[in-house]
């Protein structure tokens, strides 16, 4: 029996995320590169540990093999612990053996024996897919102060957005009173930000009921919340102010990217009191030539930079040659782009080779259609040979020769 604990995070990182194409092709959406050093999984660890929880199971289903690599034994979390850390849970090793997470509450119905091994008052449920920086203590005590069974943390979204997101409708005191998934006509802008607090023992209880319900969609948002909701159950809504982007989709990973060399943004990931940690490979200093040209930018260890890069994202060890432009684009790690290629409003995956003078994407106000704009995506180790025009919005599989 593992020592007691009062708080045990269960991180969802098992998603597909296919609306990221080729870029999770190969790789689970968490392990994603983003901000030139980080995965996005970076952030809901990195909050986990600065928020004094040292217990988290991550949830691993699809291509979760680069995702094990990368998280190991927890150690840049300082998570390589004797009592509790960071433990990967596939779903093989879960209740009844080899049965796929059906749905995100089936996820953690598969993990009971895990988190009853620590015996927590509390179990804080995470997305693996989210940029932000968030204390979940302090979500923790609003959600004693409140004496809830379920706390959710939500954020004002723009009223246009509302209906992509679970919303909630609360009284002066921050109780929930009404929750729809996605609605037509949402009726408030307050957002779920699918991060949970909840009583153990209530979760408990809601998920093995929802696990013997037929035909439940074994979710939190369509099963369990509105279960809870239609007992009475003590549920309140934790509102949140600051940064928070979902990234799932290929635009909103490109801009929450850019975001950060955004002095109008407030997502500081140099802040010293709140950091985020990674697994980085150890590189040398990047190299900037004398004749290169470099502005807006955030440029990684290990880059070698002899052509023009603005206002772009340059990860670690990305090689850009002279005369090679790149503009409005995110390059992720040991991306090579050669003699006088154009990269602009693009992201490139990992170990990509843009040969001379190819062109990929285009800058909008050049298009004379600008309605059929979108960001060019290509795949991690595609080879885009010399003078190849890629256009705006074209996805390139991963490994693709073109």
């Amino acid at each position: 029996m593992a020592s007691k604990t009062n708080v045990v995070a269960m991180l969802l990182a098992g998603g597909q995320g296919s609306r990221l194409g080729v870029l999770t092709k190969n790789i689970a959406k968490p392990a994603v590169p983003y901000g030139g050093n980080y995965r996005i999984i970076d952030f809901p660890l990195s909050n986990c540990v600065n928020s004094g929880i040292y217990t988290v199971g991550v949830l691993t289903q699809y291509q979760p093999l680069e995702l094990n690599d990368y998280l190991g034994n927890g150690q840049p979390w300082d998570l390589d612990r004797q009592n509790g850390g960071v433990h990967i849970l596939s779903p093989y090793e879960a209740i009844g053996g080899a049965e796929w997470y059906k749905g995100t509450a089936n996820a953690i119905y598969q993990n009971i024996n895990f988190i009853e091994k620590y015996d927590p008052k509390y179990v804080v449920v995470l997305s693996g897919d989210h940029i932000y920086k968030m204390n979940y203590a302090k979500m923790i005590d609003f959600h004693k102060k409140n004496d809830a069974a379920c706390t959710i943390a939500v954020i004002e979204v723009p009223w246009e957005e509302a209906s992509r997101f679970g919303i909630l409708a609360t009284d002066e005191n921050d109780k929930i009173f009404e929750f729809a998934e996605k609605p037509e006509k949402p009726k408030s802008n307050k957002a779920s930000m699918g991060v949970y607090v909840f009583s153990w023992d209530k979760l408990k209880k809601y998920l093995i009921q929802d696990e013997n319900t037929e035909g439940s969609a074994n979710d939190f948002g369509k099963n369990i919340i509105p279960s809870m909701l239609d007992a009475d159950e003590r549920m309140f809504a934790f509102p949140f102010k600051g940064y928070w982007k979902d990234v799932g989709t290929i635009d909103s990973l490109w801009e929450a990217n850019l975001d950060i060399i955004n002095p109008n943004v407030d997502l500081d990931l140099s802040d010293k009191s709140w950091r985020i940690y990674s697994r980085n490979p150890v590189s040398p200093p990047h190299y900037i030539g004398k004749n290169a040209n470099v502005e807006n930018s955030s440029i990684s260890e290990g880059c070698e930079i002899e052509g023009n890069v603005d206002y772009s994202v340059i990860s670690n060890n990305v090689t850009i040659e002279e005369d090679a432009d790149v503009k409005y684009s995110v390059i992720m790690p040991g991306a090579v782009i050669k003699k006088g290629a154009k990269v602009y409003y693009s992201i490139i995956a990992e170990n990509a080779v843009i040969e001379e003078n190819a062109q990929i994407g285009e800058i909008p106000e050049k298009l004379e259609k600008p309605e059929n704009w979108g960001i060019a995506v290509i795949g991690s180790e595609a080879k885009i040979l010399s003078g190849t025009h890629i256009e705006p919005g074209v996805m390139i599989k991963s490994g693709e020769e073109v």
